[in-house]
């Protein structure tokens, strides 16, 4: 009896310790950090005790989706992001909302964020993403924190740099001419998914030494984790949820399984002509720090270059298919932009395929595709959760709250841009980026501070090389099917794609 009696208090002591740290972090912690907020005057909406906002969020989201808008109206917020806009008008630039159990602040003030963004000494890490998340972009940099990031990123950095994008414009160039050779006789052409299947073969070739065809398992697979991770989105499910065979848990471990084997192909024929080097792209040298014998800080496993490749091959495509995406519908819709570019194009350039030197004197384009990425920045928020209590302006705010910057919001705001913010107009660049607005860093298309976008060169550079060769060989307008419908599916993207009418012009 004794030994039953000890057992059955000892199961009842751990069954009590459980049900109080559920309490605990379920319960009592979200509370008194929202509590916090409140008694500093943060408001913001209640929402429910279990889940939240997510629900009011959901329907908000559901209501707009299908809202078709003016094609010359730039101002989708409210079809995009439309609780955001209901609460800032209801609560300001600064509120307090809750998704489930987790409350979270909101901050739209370029002076907060930038400080957030801007902290060097680790207040502020990037949000959980999830398990659906780090199967699509893998545990590399965007997902990583503190020792890991610094690492990756002393790996990764090098393959970036403005010497070593210059010697990768040719590569574009080539990609570029080749989908551009396919469309001479095509009238009418949905040119998102060219564009895709264009950016996908440019980073498969530049960073990866294959090409679009030998790597095209991988973006079919992280294609399709990308609508999981969509679907998954505000929906409040047991954590242990994650592990049971559901018919899409099976599904996406196939994908990755499958994403799996393709990433170790295209790395073990890099292996297998290592004699000759690994190579000075960006497999070559995550591969030349896998196999060092140098010292450990540069050091990196077969896993974490399998997990740079996901966010390589995602993000190296993805944002920048979208960005020359929407810089193809403004200048569809803005006919004399269009001319300007060409001319300047020709100018520099002539028939010729552009080099980087040409490249980098095409001042109209730079100044069209950062209002491109002001008004149809491909990422509409970032998220950060403060790892300590941290003073954020007039505001203390508790260790693990989670911090939402809307960059969408702030991109269009007539009190950071002016009166003219839903608008298309480049010449607020005239005089570079940290003079565009009245805040020097409201520009947060790549993010700002040490996690900014490390390949922000590279993708300004690919999208202007292929602006550039579509300006040398067609005029466009927009098809009459065109329904402008912008929508967040992780990217800002056209919910019904872009079909565009190509007109060959006179060699």
């Amino acid at each position: 009896m004794g030994y039953l009696e000890l057992l059955f208090g000892t199961l009842t002591v751990a069954f009590l310790a459980l049900v109080w740290n559920f309490l605990v972090s379920f319960a009592l912690t979200p509370y008194f950090k929202a509590k916090r907020m409140r008694e500093q005057g943060v408001r913001g909406p209640k929402g429910s005790f279990w889940s939240g906002c997510a629900e009011e969020i959901s329907h908000m989201k559901a209501a707009s989706r299908e809202m078709v808008m003016d094609i010359n109206s730039h101002d989708y917020l409210n079809k995009v992001v439309p609780h955001y806009v209901k609460w800032i008008s209801q609560y300001g630039g600064t509120f307090l909302y809750s998704v489930g159990r987790k409350p979270r602040l909101c901050i739209s003030d370029p002076d907060l964020v930038k400080q957030v963004l801007s902290n060097k000494f680790g207040f502020y890490m990037k949000l959980d993403s999830g398990t659906e998340v780090a199967a699509l972009l893998g545990n590399g940099l965007v997902l990583t924190e503190g020792e890991q990031w610094a690492r990756h990123r002393r790996v990764v950095s090098p393959a970036f740099t403005m010497d070593r994008i210059k010697t990768m414009t040719r590569t574009m160039a080539d990609c570029a001419k080749s989908m551009l050779d396919k469309l001479h006789n095509k009238k009418e052409v949905e040119i998102g998914t060219m564009l895709k299947e264009l950016t996908a073969d440019i980073i498969s070739n530049t960073a990866f030494g294959s090409s679009y065809s030998a790597g095209k398992e991988v973006f079919f697979a992280q294609y399709e984790l990308q609508m999981i991770v969509l679907a998954s989105f505000l929906k409040l499910e047991l954590p242990i949820k994650k592990y049971l065979p559901t018919e899409i848990n099976k599904r996406r471990w196939m994908l990755e399984k499958k994403l799996r084997e393709t990433l170790m192909g295209i790395i073990e024929k890099r292996l297998a002509s290592k004699e000759a080097g690994y190579g000075n792209d960006l497999l070559g040298l995550m591969m030349e720090a896998c196999m060092s014998e140098k010292q450990e800080e540069i050091n990196m496993s077969m896993d974490e270059i399998i997990d740079e490749c996901k966010t390589f091959f995602f993000a190296g495509h993805e944002t920048t298919s979208h960005l020359l995406t929407w810089t193809m519908f403004l200048l569809s819709t803005h006919q004399e932009w269009q001319q300007k570019l060409r001319e300047e194009v020709l100018s520099e350039c002539g028939k010729e395929i552009p080099d980087s030197n040409k490249i980098s004197k095409l001042k109209w384009m730079t100044m069209v595709v950062f209002e491109t990425l002001r008004l149809y920045s491909p990422v509409s928020l970032i998220g950060r959760t403060t790892c300590k209590d941290t003073k954020l302006g007039n505001l203390m705010i508790p260790k693990g709250m989670d911090i939402i910057i809307p960059i969408a919001i702030i991109h269009h705001s007539k009190e950071v841009w002016g009166p003219d913010a839903n608008e298309f107009n480049p010449l607020r660049f005239e005089n570079g980026v940290s003079k565009a607005a009245k805040h020097p860093n409201a520009m947060m298309a790549f993010s700002i501070g040490p996690r900014a976008c490390v390949g922000q060169s590279f993708a300004l550079m690919e999208a202007k090389t292929v602006l550039c060769m579509i300006l040398q060989r067609f005029s466009f307008t927009i098809s009459t099917d065109y329904k402008h419908m912008p929508a967040d599916m992780i990217t800002l993207q056209p919910q019904k794609g872009l079909p565009i009418i190509l007109r060959p012009l006179k060699a």
